[in-house]
């Protein structure tokens, strides 16, 4: 889960770019990136960290020109170092940089294929650089002194056929446009839109609309799967169809948690979405427990407001604020580390008291991945008198791991893998234990401008529909992201640090 953006404008575009990705920082909080072109020059500045702590004024009166692309990060398996934050960057042809969001699920095949055959090296662990490589070397193959846009179609084109996964990319070539693209599943989101100025028509691709809203952009259109779109410097726009064989098959997560409830994605509309998911859910109370002794029913704040707000509605009983949230803390499932995340749930969530004490609490959160914070929130509520305490998820039983670019935990760390949902209610202290059904879910999405037969459901039903996800494949993620494995890489990387500066 990243946050990608690019403009072509007719002035400066860094300002804009740092607003588009401060409202797309809900993607990834580890770090952030910008590169600008002026006169056949890139300005490149990324380091972890914040949008506002990677970018201060001295770096912004740096980062010059009238086009540039905006990345926001946050690791899957792999490292988290500075090295691979984004935008990447490669001298030939041309100069491209490029940022990404999803994952190749094909990276490692993909690296050896590129030292080996394309005799090209590649410098971090990141399937980013990786994917950059791929279009670098597949654009140099026409052997153009200045590429069109048929050339850079069909450097996409070669791209589509070698690389597998979800991936949203938008990259910029020196001197010549920006060109964006999405996987031929349509896994991960992209759009893109435009504005009007005194001075012309401006163009702005991202992973959601929303940031083009901040903008005054108008939304244009979704791209579709396997579709990419090229913006001259000059503002021409060129779309193409690039990959032969394409469905939408867009990631259900998103409309979960990932999104904001603000945007658009798919013709489909998070908010909406998300209300349904509370009114669906709060139907299913209804017919397993018409009977309930529910009190008041307390959001998890932020992303399950919306749904909680409905099953209120539909429950006929009080929506209260029972957790004031400090919004200095960052999402903690994405957080490295089990002690690291235990302690950042208290930091995060203050109970307030006189909405628990006495009485029959059902807490509603947008998904449960491996129970930590769950659990916890559980025993804040007892402390604070709550008499029962359900449970209630807008989203199905997490059971499996995400490869197109989620860092799930890895299989043995998500609570509800092989577990009964009443057995998850026991692990996480709740008196009762209800998860959204997946058809219901897939439901809450259809009524909008968009249908879409099938999403990609893989962490709730194990399907992963590239169709190249095997056991193998899924040993060797499990091998990457469980907790063990990041901090022996964080104390590598530390260890590194330190070494560098010895040296210095």
């Amino acid at each position: 889960m990243c946050g990608i953006v690019g403009i072509v404008a007719k002035s400066n575009v860094n300002q804009t770019l740092f607003d588009s990705l401060t409202v797309l920082q809900h993607r990834g909080q580890d770090a952030a990136g910008m590169v600008t072109c002026q006169g056949g020059r890139f300005h490149l500045r990324k380091d972890n960290g914040l949008v506002n702590e990677v970018f201060r004024t001295r770096h912004m009166r740096r980062l010059i020109g009238n086009m540039g692309i905006g990345h926001v990060r946050y690791p899957t398996a792999g490292s988290a170092s500075a090295a691979e934050a984004q935008p990447f960057y490669v001298n030939s042809p041309y100069g491209i940089a490029l940022a990404h969001n999803g994952n190749l699920t094909n990276a490692k095949e993909l690296a050896d294929d590129i030292f080996r055959t394309d005799l090209r090296h590649i410098n971090t662990n990141s399937d980013s650089e990786v994917l950059l490589n791929v279009f670098a070397h597949e654009l140099q193959q026409l052997g153009k002194l200045q590429p069109s846009a048929e050339d850079i179609f069909t450097a996409v084109t070669q791209v589509h056929k070698r690389c597998s996964g979800g991936y949203a990319v938008v990259g910029m070539i020196t001197g010549y446009g920006i060109v964006a693209f999405r996987d031929p599943n349509g896994i991960r989101p992209v759009v893109y839109g435009k504005r009007e100025t005194e001075q012309g028509t401006e163009y702005m691709v991202a992973s959601e609309s929303v940031a083009l809203d901040i903008s005054g952009y108008s939304l244009v259109r979704d791209l579709d799967p396997g579709e990419a779109i090229y913006i001259t410097q000059d503002g021409e726009v060129h779309t193409r169809q690039c990959a032969e064989k394409t469905a939408l098959h867009p990631c259900l997560f998103e409309f979960v948690y990932l999104a904001r409830p603000d945007s658009i994605i798919d013709g489909i509309s998070v908010y909406k979405a998300r209300l349904l998911q509370g009114e669906l859910l709060a139907k299913k109370i209804l017919r397993e427990r018409p009977e309930h002794d529910i009190d008041v029913v307390i959001p998890i704040p932020e992303t399950s407001r919306t749904a909680a707000m409905e099953m209120a509605n539909v429950l006929g009983v009080k929506f209260r604020e029972g957790f004031i949230k400090n919004r200095y803390i960052g999402r903690t499932f994405i957080m490295p580390g089990q002690q690291e995340r235990e302690k950042t749930v208290r930091r995060k969530l203050n109970p307030i008291e006189l909405e628990f004490k006495g009485k029959n609490v059902l807490l509603v959160d947008d998904s449960i991945v491996r129970g930590t914070t769950s659990r916890q929130i559980v025993e804040m509520a007892r402390e604070m008198g709550a008499k029962k305490v359900y449970f209630a998820s807008a989203a199905p039983a997490v059971r499996y791991p995400n490869v197109y670019g989620i860092d799930m935990p890895s299989v043995n760390e998500l609570i509800a893998h092989n577990r009964t949902d009443e057995e998850v209610g026991e692990l996480i202290g709740a008196d009762w234990m209800v998860y959204q059904d997946l058809p219901d879910l897939v439901a809450s999405t259809q009524g909008g401008e968009a249908t879409i037969d099938l999403f990609d459901c893989s962490v709730f039903d194990g399907h992963y529909v590239t169709g190249d996800v095997d056991s193998d494949y899924l040993e060797s993620i499990e091998a990457k992201r469980n907790d063990a494995a990041k901090q022996d890489l964080e104390s590598n990387e530390s260890d590194e640090t330190n070494n560098m500066y010895h040296k210095l």
